[in-house]
C-alpha cells in the first residue's frame, strides 16, 4: 500500500507537527514515495519553505527539477545509512536535545534528555546539503515491513561556524546565477533562510521520528481494519447471504441450506410467505444460481390482470383473436422457454386460469388465445403466494391437483418479526445500498434508532424496512448518523429490560466491550428487579451477588426500583 498523502493530511499528529515546525522554524514538512519522489509535487502542489531562495527555485522548472533530484539523492542516502546521523562531522550524541514541545493534546516526542527518536520507531537523520547547500532532514515511513516513503524537511540551515556558513552562502549564490533565478540581491535573499540552533535539531528530529511512528501505526490499523472488513465480507458472502437474500438468524441459515439443495434441480417450487418477505428474491436466486441462469427469467403477478389480459400475457394470442389484436403476440411462457417463469400471487388466479396453468405444468404445452396449434415450452415454474393454499383447497377455491403440481417443494420465507436478529445486518445492507445509489459514504443508525426497530411489528416485512431506511437516508440529509430525532411519533423509546440480546451485541460493537457489559448488567438487574417485585434481597439472590453489590449497581446505573419490601 503506497503513501496516501490525502489520508495522511487528515491525521491529527501530521497537522499539529506540521503547524508547529512551520511556526517554530519556518520549515515545511512533506512526504516522498518509496522512490524518493515528492508526493505533493507529483500532484502539482508546491509549498516552498518561507525563504526567498527556495520560493524562487521551486517556481522555476529547472530549479524544481534540481530540488526533486536533491530529495531523491538524500532519500537514497537515508536508505543506506547505518547508525546515528551526524552534523558537519560531529556525532549527534554531542548535541544536547531540547525538551519536546506541547502541541495542545499532550506532548509529542520524547522526554528531555532522550536520544533521537526516543526509542520509538524509525529515527530522523540529517542527510547533507541540497543543490543550494541547504540542509535536509528525513525520517523513513515504514509499515507492513516495507519502506513506503519518507517524511522530510529542507530549505533551512543548522548553525555553522562563520567560515562554513560563508561557504554555503557562496554555493547558494552561485546556484542562483547558474539557474537564472529571479533574485536581485542573492545575499539579502540568503538571510531569509530559516536557521536552527544545534541544540534544537534533536527536537525537530524527535518530532519527525514520532510522526512517522504514528503514521506507521495508523497505516497498520487501517490495513488490519481492511483485512477484517474483507474477512467479514467473505463471511457475509459465504454464510449470511444467498444472492440478495440477507440474514444470519437460524431460520435464514435453514433457508440457505434448503436453497443449496434445490438450486441445481429443475423441480417446481412454491414459495410462501407474507408480503414483503422477499419471495421474488428466492425465485431469482434459484434461477441465477441454477442450470437455467443463461436463459430468461420472467416474472408476472397473477393478481395484476383480469382473466382475459392475464391469459394473453401468459400464453400470447394470434392476430384477430379479439378486438384490438392487430398482430400476433408471444406469451411470457414462450419468452421464458429454457429459463424460469415466476408466477406471483398464484392463489388469486380464477378457476379457469388454474386449469390452463395446470396444463402447462403437466404437459409443457399451451395454446395461444385464438390459436389452434399447441406450443411446447421447457420452463421451470416458481410460484409464490401469501395465502394458505391448503385452506383454499379445503374451501374448494383452489384446485387440489394444481396445488400438488405447484407444491412439489415448498419454501417458506420467514416474516421479519420472527428473525429480528437479522436487523443489524439488514439495516447495514440497505444503508450501503443507499450510499451506493446516492454516491455518498454509508450512514449509520444511532443506537436509539436501531433499538426502535426491534419494537416495531414490521407488517410490511423486509420491504417495509428497506423503504424506512430509504426514508431515513433522505431525511437525514448530509449527516453521517441517523439520529433519534427522526423517530416516527408512533415509535416509543425502548423500555429497559426489553432490548434483545442482538441489540446489546450491536450496541457493544459501537460502544466497546465495557459499554456492552454495562448495558447487559443494566438490563439483567432491571429484569431481576421486575421479577422480584423490587425486593432487593430476592433480586440479589436471583443474580447471585451480594446485596451490597446490587445496591451499588442500582445507584451507579440510577435504576428505578419498583415499590416493594426490602
Amino acid at each position: 500500500m503506497p503513501i496516501d498523502s490525502a489520508r495522511l493530511e487528515e491525521l491529527h499528529i501530521v497537522r499539529k507537527v506540521r503547524e508547529t515546525v512551520r511556526r517554530w522554524w519556518g520549515i515545511e514538512l512533506s512526504f516522498t514515495d518509496e522512490r524518493g519522489q515528492v508526493v505533493d509535487h507529483g500532484k502539482g502542489i508546491i509549498i516552498p519553505p518561507n525563504n526567498r531562495i527556495c520560493t524562487a527555485c521551486l517556481g522555476e522548472s529547472q530549479g524544481l527539477a534540481a530540488c526533486n533530484r536533491s530529495i531523491e539523492e538524500a532519500v537514497g542516502r537515508l536508505a543506506d545509512a547505518t547508525g546515528p546521523a551526524g552534523f558537519m562531522g560531529l556525532p549527534l550524541a554531542h548535541l544536547v536535545p531540547a525538551p519536546p514541545p506541547n502541541l495542545g493534546n499532550g506532548s509529542i516526542g520524547p522526554a528531555p534528555g532522550a536520544t533521537n527518536g526516543g526509542g520509538k520507531g524509525p529515527e530522523a537523520r540529517l542527510l547533507g546539503p541540497c543543490h543550494m547547500g541547504l540542509d535536509i532532514v528525513a525520517a523513513p515511513v515504514e509499515f507492513a515491513g516495507e519502506r513506503k516513503g519518507t517524511l522530510f524537511a529542507c530549505g533551512f540551515l543548522v548553525d555553522r561556524p562563520p567560515e562554513r556558513l560563508a561557504e554555503v552562502q557562496a554555493r547558494a549564490t552561485a546556484q542562483v546565477g547558474r539557474l537564472k533565478l529571479p533574485i536581485i540581491e542573492a545575499a539579502a535573499a540568503f538571510e531569509t533562510i530559516a536557521r536552527i540552533e544545534q541544540r534544537e535539531l534533536p527536537r525537530l528530529m524527535d518530532l519527525m521520528g514520532t510522526t512517522v511512528s504514528e503514521v506507521a501505526d495508523h497505516a497498520d490499523a487501517v490495513a488490519l481494519r481492511e483485512r477484517k472488513i474483507d474477512a467479514l465480507n467473505r463471511e457475509l458472502s459465504a454464510r449470511y447471504r444467498f444472492d440478495d437474500i440477507v440474514g444470519k438468524s437460524a431460520t435464514m441459515q435453514r433457508l440457505y441450506q434448503l436453497l443449496d439443495k434445490v438450486v441445481q434441480s429443475d423441480v417446481t417450487v412454491l414459495v410462501t410467505g407474507e408480503n414483503g418477505t422477499g419471495k421474488e428474491l428466492i425465485a431469482r436466486a434459484l434461477h441465477h444460481n441454477g442450470p437455467r441462469k443463461h436463459k430468461q427469467f420472467v416474472a408476472q403477478n397473477a393478481a395484476a390482470l383480469n382473466d382475459n389480459l392475464l391469459e394473453s400475457e401468459l400464453f400470447g394470442h394470434v392476430k384477430g383473436a379479439f378486438t384490438g389484436a392487430a398482430r400476433d403476440k408471444i406469451g411470457l411462457f414462450k419468452v421464458a422457454d429454457g429459463g424460469t417463469f415466476f408466477l406471483d400471487e398464484v392463489g388469486d388466479m380464477s378457476p379457469a386460469m388454474q386449469v390452463k396453468l395446470l396444463r402447462v405444468l403437466q404437459e409443457g404445452t399451451f395454446v395461444p388465445v385464438g390459436g389452434t396449434k399447441p406450443e411446447k415450452v421447457d420452463v421451470r415454474v416458481v410460484a409464490a403466494t401469501n395465502k394458505d393454499l391448503r385452506e383454499l383447497v379445503a374451501r374448494r377455491q383452489f384446485r387440489e391437483d394444481l396445488f400438488y403440481r405447484l407444491c412439489v417443494l415448498n419454501i417458506e420465507v420467514p416474516a421479519l418479526r420472527t428473525r429480528l436478529d437479522d436487523l443489524p445486518l439488514l439495516t447495514n445492507h440497505f444503508l450501503a445500498r443507499q450510499a451506493e445509489k446516492l454516491k455518498r459514504p454509508a450512514k449509520r443508525l444511532s443506537p436509539g434508532m436501531l433499538a426502535s426497530f426491534y419494537q416495531r411489528p414490521w407488517p410490511g416485512n423486509v420491504r417495509e424496512l428497506e423503504n424506512e431506511i430509504e426514508r431515513l437516508a433522505v431525511l437525514s440529509g448530509d449527516a453521517g448518523l441517523i439520529g433519534d430525532d427522526l423517530l416516527p411519533a408512533r415509535a416509543a423509546p425502548a423500555e429497559p429490560g426489553s432490548i434483545p440480546l442482538a441489540m446489546l451485541v450491536e450496541q457493544g460493537l459501537q460502544a466497546g466491550l465495557a459499554g456492552a457489559v454495562e448495558k447487559l448488567e443494566r438490563e439483567l438487574i432491571h429484569a431481576a428487579l421486575s421479577r422480584s417485585g423490587g425486593n432487593r434481597s430476592k433480586t440479589a439472590q436471583l443474580l447471585q451477588v451480594s446485596r451490597t453489590t446490587l445496591l451499588k449497581k442500582i445507584r451507579d446505573y440510577q435504576l428505578t426500583v419498583p415499590e416493594s419490601g426490602t
